[in-house]
């Protein structure tokens, strides 16, 4: 990735698990920004809960990747809200990520669809740049259940409402970045 790098208001970043999506994004991030120590220009809006050990551990990880450079705001739920109140001209926000967001929307009773829309007009006014992570879980088996396609289909659908907005869309695979707007 080049040193200095042109970052648009807005790149969609998507990939399977363990694509390289997060360390491609946070790479990116960096590249377009000039770090000033009084004033940290890099932010991370994490949509993740620590629900387990295991996530805990992950998160944890995620943490020490990123390193001092980075703050970090925890919203699993009111990630439209965040963005409101933390963009700002000059500074690079990474949304970490929203298939974490839908699946916590699921799980509190809020409707999906609504949400999206929110988070689309915050966006499209947002100041400053934001990159905004997420899964591809529509390239695998149709579920077995009902809450799974549920999932499955609401996460198709941000996908391509975020992607239509998008300045820029990356596909991360195997580590490999594939533009694909």
């Amino acid at each position: 990735m080049p040193a200095d790098i042109h970052l648009p208001p807005l790149t969609f970043v998507l990939g399977g698990a363990r694509s390289g999506k997060s360390a491609y994004a946070l790479a990116l991030a960096e590249a377009a920004v000039t770090i000033d120590a009084a004033a940290p220009d890099l932010l991370i809006v994490a949509t993740a809960e620590a629900g387990d050990e295991e996530m805990t551990a992950r998160i944890a990880h995620h943490k020490a990747v990123r390193g001092p450079r980075w703050r970090a705001v925890e919203s699993p739920v009111a990630l439209s809200a965040a963005l409101r109140e933390h963009c700002a001209p000059g500074r690079v926000i990474v949304v970490d990520c929203i298939t974490l967001w839908l699946s916590n929307l699921l799980h509190a009773g809020q409707d999906p669809e609504l949400a999206c829309r929110d988070l689309l007009d915050t966006l499209a006014g947002a100041p400053g740049q934001v990159i905004v992570i997420s899964n591809e879980v529509g390239m695998g088996i149709v579920p077995d259940n009902a809450l799974a396609r549920k999932f499955r289909d609401h996460a198709g659908w941000m996908h391509q409402r975020i992607a239509a907005q998008a300045d820029r869309v990356m596909l991360i695979t195997a580590g490999l970045a594939f533009p694909l707007k």
